[in-house]
């Protein structure tokens, strides 16, 4: 594993770099509020052992990447989700255009060419705005649990969403803020594959010893929520795409995953019975396996 941080698209992106550099690259791209440290080691193995290069980022706002300190978003939440819920965008500090580009720069640095992109989440939207401003730079475009952000579609539960933007207070404690992440993750997982709270417990843990950036939530949340309808770009993606969304997800509803699907030529849809907005370790081999086979349809 090599890591590293790239002068892209005028801030640093933080990432690690793991297998041979000679290898076709896999670029994961992780969601809303997640560092790289949430794409499973055991998945980015699984790439290596098939014969794939993999990088993994921190986004723009959290982990060891740029923090846009001082930056505040202006406004009210609701009529910025009012706009939201009909496709439309608002301004915010920065877009999701902006994240993509982000990836773009740390391609660029690395000196790849094309690349296998996977995005999950928020990640996801930002894979399906690289693959449509710039299909050139794209082998094969992998969406997990994710949206188009197009008019109408149905909105997250509010216990699950509130869980991620309600946070224990500035005068929290770390153990208070572990704790308060724990149940958010929890939250948002399907019951049929919750991780032990001990096992999950230590990784936010380790996550927030690595970094916690409470403020970059709030502009990465007005980015998502900014940025209007993704079908312009989807009507533009020409590598082949696979969708794999979980039938339980109460953060990112099914009917967000077949929206993507269905406006993306050509893609394929996976619905997995059960899982919720996580990548529990019993679904891993199968997901590695479709996101496998869509590497090699490039």
């Amino acid at each position: 594993m090599r890591q590293g941080s790239a002068d892209a698209n005028g801030i640093t992106i933080a990432y690690e770099d793991i297998g041979n550099p000679a290898d076709p690259a896999v670029v994961l791209i992780m969601g809303f509020t997640a560092q790289l440290t949430m794409w499973p080691m055991p998945l980015c193995e699984s790439f290596v052992e098939a014969g794939y290069r993999v990088i993994r980022l921190d986004n723009r706002d959290i982990g060891l990447s740029t923090k846009f300190d001082g930056v505040r978003v202006q406004g009210s939440i609701w009529p910025r989700m009012g706009r939201h819920f009909f496709g439309m965008s608002s301004t915010v500090p920065y877009t999701l255009v902006d994240m993509a580009e982000d990836v773009v720069g740390l391609l660029d640095h690395l000196g790849i060419d094309r690349a296998n992109i996977v995005g999950a989440s928020m990640g996801g939207m930002i894979a399906q705005i690289l693959a449509g401003a710039h299909p050139e730079r794209v082998l094969s475009l992998n969406i997990i649990f994710s949206s188009t952000n197009q008019p109408f579609l149905p909105p997250p539960s509010l216990p699950a969403l509130s869980t991620l933007l309600t946070g224990p207070g500035p005068r929290a404690s770390r153990d208070e803020i572990i704790d308060s992440i724990v149940k958010a993750r929890r939250s948002i997982g399907a019951q049929r594959y919750q991780v032990p709270i001990e096992e999950l417990r230590k990784q936010v843990a380790a996550d927030y010893d690595r970094s916690y950036n409470p403020a970059g939530v709030i502009r990465q949340f007005a980015a998502t929520t900014g940025t209007g309808s993704l079908l312009p770009y989807d009507k533009r993606i020409q590598a082949p795409t696979v969708v794999i969304h979980g039938t339980a997800d109460p953060l990112v509803r099914p009917a967000c995953g077949k929206a993507v699907a269905k406006a993306i030529r050509g893609a394929q849809l996976h619905l997995i019975d059960g899982m919720g907005h996580s990548l529990p370790p019993a679904l891993l081999p199968q997901i590695s396996k479709l996101l496998l086979d869509n590497f090699r349809r490039d």
